[in-house]
């Protein structure tokens, strides 16, 4: 499948999964891939509207929070699992900070991308107990609808919504920019690589477990990027989904560390072990 480029961006291929195959496959409860791969879009695009003034940016996929270099002020420093508020009671999100945090020692930062009718609070589960052990901060938003825009076709509500997210977590907390990462699981392990490639000039990792499709608005910076499927899986087929996508990746000269395992669509604890290790490690 070839690349297309708009507006002289680059833009990454889609997996070339149909929406009707989807639907089969997931019984309807992926809502997921089957909107980033639905008919009226052109294979390996994500459609991008630009009406100019403040949203340009989040409807380009774009992020434009940046972590500090000024300590943070003294008291804005709580750690444990904490409510983003953002949002009311409305979809929000949370943020965890380890009992080790200093402020004169950047962590690392993940964001955790949650799946289809997911929230971020819930999908912390999977990585907390390795947050603790490595001093890393935990940034969990909840999407604006059921799965994340550009996995639903089009860019716009849910990066504006993580712009005030990261900018907020910037302002409080010190944040090591050589180890910024975009994590998830299904459509937002899909999410996770999107806005990881769109912004690789924030992110330095993507973590991405069982994806169902990559949808980058645009390439910036060369994010590392850690994959990884279950040659069961029964909700995104690994034939059709990561082992397209792994390749797609490596011919446009990402660093991939591509690991499959035997088992459905889940994400085993070794899994997220290796690629916490890997990301921290910087490899």
């Amino acid at each position: 499948m070839g690349v297309m480029r708009t507006s002289a961006e680059w833009v990454p291929p889609l997996s070339s999964l149909s929406r009707r195959d989807l639907l089969r496959i997931a019984g309807a409860g992926l809502a997921a891939v089957a909107g980033a791969c639905s008919s009226g879009r052109a294979p390996g695009s994500v459609a991008v509207k630009d009406d100019g003034g403040r949203r340009k940016d989040s409807l380009r996929g774009r992020l434009t929070a940046r972590p500090s270099a000024a300590v943070p002020a003294a008291g804005s420093h709580a750690t444990g699992l904490l409510p983003l508020g953002l949002a009311g009671s409305n979809r929000d999100g949370a943020l965890y900070v380890p009992v080790s945090y200093r402020a004169e020692r950047p962590a690392p930062l993940v964001v955790v991308l949650h799946g289809a009718y997911g929230t971020g609070r819930r999908e912390l589960s999977r990585l907390l107990p390795l947050a603790d052990e490595a001093g890393i901060l935990l940034l969990a938003p909840d999407s604006r609808e059921s799965t994340w825009d550009a996995v639903m076709g089009v860019y716009g509500p849910d990066v504006a919504f993580l712009d005030r997210a990261l900018e907020q977590t910037f302002a409080r907390y010190a944040v090591d920019p050589a180890r910024i990462a975009a994590e998830g699981f299904s459509d937002g392990a899909s999410y996770a690589l999107s806005l990881g490639i769109t912004n690789g000039d924030l992110f330095t990792h993507a973590m991405a477990f069982s994806p169902g499709l990559t949808a980058a608005a645009a390439r910036h910076g060369s994010p590392k990027l850690f994959i990884s499927h279950g040659t069961r899986d029964e909700v995104l087929p690994i034939d059709r989904c990561s082992r397209r996508i792994v390749p797609m990746l490596r011919r446009d000269g990402y660093d991939v560390l591509y690991q499959e395992f035997e088992g459905p669509h889940i994400v085993p604890a070794p899994i997220v072990r290796r690629a916490v290790d890997w990301f921290l490690s910087g490899a």
